[in-house]
């Protein structure tokens, strides 16, 4: 059980990684070498994992946080349609609304982690 416990503070870091990986994959099959910027977003990440730093914890967290929360209330502003949105933004909301909600779920959580570790 302390394994778990120990390891389950990665499980943001790892799923921000994936997510980039899988916009990497899917940005490289289309757009081709355009693509690669993509990548540097998962190098902070990767870094937390390596070697933790509390600052850039807290920082990534705080960002996450604030992008998800803005993300939210796009989504809930196409549900209860206050916008009128373009049909592409509107599949982009709909198929991404489970990501919206994990994403500000494991931004929470690497904020707790954060918090958790200063204690």
């Amino acid at each position: 059980m302390n394994t778990i416990s120990n390891y389950s503070k990665y499980t943001p870091y790892l799923y921000f990684i994936a997510v980039t990986a899988c916009l990497f994959t899917s940005y490289n099959q289309s757009q081709g070498v355009v693509a690669y910027p993509i990548l540097l977003f998962g190098i902070p990440f990767l870094w937390q994992i390596i070697k933790p730093n509390k600052k850039l914890n807290f920082t990534l967290g705080i960002t996450f946080v604030c992008l998800s929360s803005y993300l939210i209330l796009a989504f809930l502003s196409d549900v209860l349609h206050i916008i009128p949105l373009s049909h592409p933004i509107k599949q982009l909301t709909m198929y991404g609304g489970i990501f919206i909600f994990i994403s500000l779920v494991m931004a929470l959580w690497i904020i707790r982690n954060s918090l958790h570790k200063s204690l």
